[in-house]
């Protein structure tokens, strides 16, 4: 995906130096309610059919959702094909010259964890056209940070957001990215008018603490001026807070200005400390860790345990320590309950029932996948 950017700001801990204020945009991602920027009086939460639009100052209700799905709802593939996926997550530009985010609605955000604040923003879209996530790669590389681990493995993400058809008005959400470099240095004006006239969305999604343009210059009342001069849909929602987790709580986050909303640094913090139960509710479904084989050598097997190497692992993993009520999935039907030990080297998956060494011998499986249950470290 490509993300042009600008910023949302990320409003969470440690994790604020994604959104450096001195030399680039900020996101925010989060949930949202939709509200009105010109009244500071919001909105019922979340209605399915309400959406506001500052290019025609008004509200409209039963706001009708368009466009055929890509596949039937509830059609949610495993996930299997990594290659695939990445080859389409890096287009741009459709053959015939025109953007493939043309005529869309784009949510404006850094999407790492595709928690329920994300899957908001897409909600929101899905409901005035065809949904896209726009986020921008190649930060890391620009501002010299060290790389990390991402919450949701790459090859996995069309997996997540298929499932968030049933709430997108029976769309799956797109990706789409923009490289990083290419937008640093845009004012709040060149960004949109990049969304306008290069890209030729048709509307645009943020959260209400939404920072864009060179040095954050630009927050969301500015997006929404901007949208209307271009002639462009502006939808504002509010950011959805973590009601599972007091205050007091938000003091172990490092960031300031967090206000207690749903955030990809909550999930890294949950996944640091093995509370997989709030790691599902933030997430909205279950965390899933993705290994891929680099050789015959990854995976030792026997009847009733699969170890992998740690090195294999392509997202974040929970800490160290033992958890129950897993699953490991093998293939699109069959599911194998299961319990995780992982330490510092390895990840070992055990089941009670048997047959996993019958499983890699009847199958290449180069990919494995373990989905966590609620029970902690």
């Amino acid at each position: 995906m490509t993300m042009l950017g600008g910023g949302v700001s990320r409003a969470i801990s440690h994790h604020f130096r994604d959104c450096d204020l001195h030399f680039h945009f900020t996101l925010t991602y989060c949930a949202f309610q939709t509200f009105h920027l010109s009244s500071p009086r919001l909105l019922k939460s979340c209605w399915p059919d309400i959406a506001i639009t500052q290019k025609h100052n008004r509200v409209s209700s039963n706001y009708r959702c368009f466009g055929t799905p890509s596949k039937p709802p509830g059609e949610i593939p495993l996930l299997f094909d990594c290659f695939s996926q990445q080859r389409e997550d890096e287009r741009e530009i459709l053959s015939d010259g025109t953007s493939a985010v043309a005529g869309g609605i784009v949510a404006l955000g850094k999407f790492d964890a595709l928690h329920i604040g994300h899957r908001e923003l897409a909600i929101q879209a899905s409901k005035a056209g065809p949904p896209f996530l726009l986020s921008f790669v190649g930060m890391d590389k620009v501002l010299g940070w060290v790389p990390r681990a991402p919450i949701v493995a790459k090859c996995d993400r069309k997996r997540v957001l298929s499932s968030w058809v049933p709430h997108c008005c029976n769309k799956v959400p797109e990706e789409f990215r923009v490289e990083f470099s290419s937008v640093r240095h845009l004012s709040p004006r060149q960004f949109v008018e990049k969304l306008s006239k290069e890209l030729r969305v048709r509307g645009v999604v943020a959260g209400e603490n939404y920072r864009f343009g060179y040095k954050a210059a630009g927050d969301a009342l500015e997006l929404v001026k901007l949208c209307e001069e271009y002639g462009m849909e502006a939808y504002i929602i509010k950011s959805v807070m973590d009601k599972n987790r007091s205050s007091a709580d938000m003091n172990s986050v490092t960031n300031p200005k967090e206000k207690g909303q749903v955030s990809s640094t909550r999930v890294r913090e949950a996944l640091a400390v093995g509370d997989m139960k709030y790691v599902s509710e933030l997430l909205g479904r279950p965390h899933r860790l993705i290994f891929m084989a680099t050789d015959q050598e990854s995976y030792s097997t026997g009847q009733y345990k699969i170890s992998a190497s740690r090195s294999c692992i392509l997202n974040l993993p929970p800490k160290e320590g033992l958890y129950e009520k897993c699953s490991l999935l093998h293939d699109q039907e069959n599911v194998v309950q299961c319990r995780v030990v992982i330490d510092s080297k390895f990840v070992h998956i055990e089941t009670d029932y048997g047959g996993l060494s019958d499983i890699f011998d009847s199958q290449n499986l180069q990919f494995l996948h373990i989905e966590f249950g609620d029970s902690g470290t």
